[in-house]
């Protein structure tokens, strides 16, 4: 990757479409399983450090399956493909939903198609960054 610009002056490098953060442990058979809720919970611990809203409110999170073996498939996006915590964040949320009681492994997708807007932002987050 090129992290310069057309000026020569350094860049953030861009996180490829696809990038996978893994986290977890295969769940001991009869365990019982993480709900739904409690998924959601994990995900709203994790905020991007420039911005003072949990990145789930900030409707990052794209989708969020969870299997009957408890294992946790993500897919999410960033604000901006050149974030500096782009290689980061997706890591943070695998650890954060791993350590969910009742989790199994957890793998989290990078995506950026559709592209993230403010519009996917719920209202306490609009509000919180004052744009209601």
């Amino acid at each position: 990757m090129d992290n310069f610009d057309t000026q020569g002056h350094a860049t953030e490098p861009v996180i490829e479409e696809g990038f996978q953060a893994k986290a977890g442990e295969p769940l001991d058979k009869g365990t019982p399983l993480a709900s739904e809720e409690s998924v959601i919970s994990a995900l709203r611990t994790v905020y991007d450090p420039e911005i003072p809203v949990n990145i789930y409110d900030l409707g990052l999170i794209y989708t969020k399956e969870i299997a009957n073996n408890g294992n946790v498939a993500i897919e999410m996006t960033l604000t901006a493909p050149g974030c500096p915590v782009a290689g980061d964040l997706p890591g943070w949320v695998a650890d954060a939903v791993a350590a969910t009681e009742g989790v199994g492994e957890v793998v989290v997708t990078l995506v950026w198609e559709p592209q993230w807007t403010p519009e996917r932002m719920d209202e306490d987050a609009k509000l919180a960054l004052g744009l209601e």
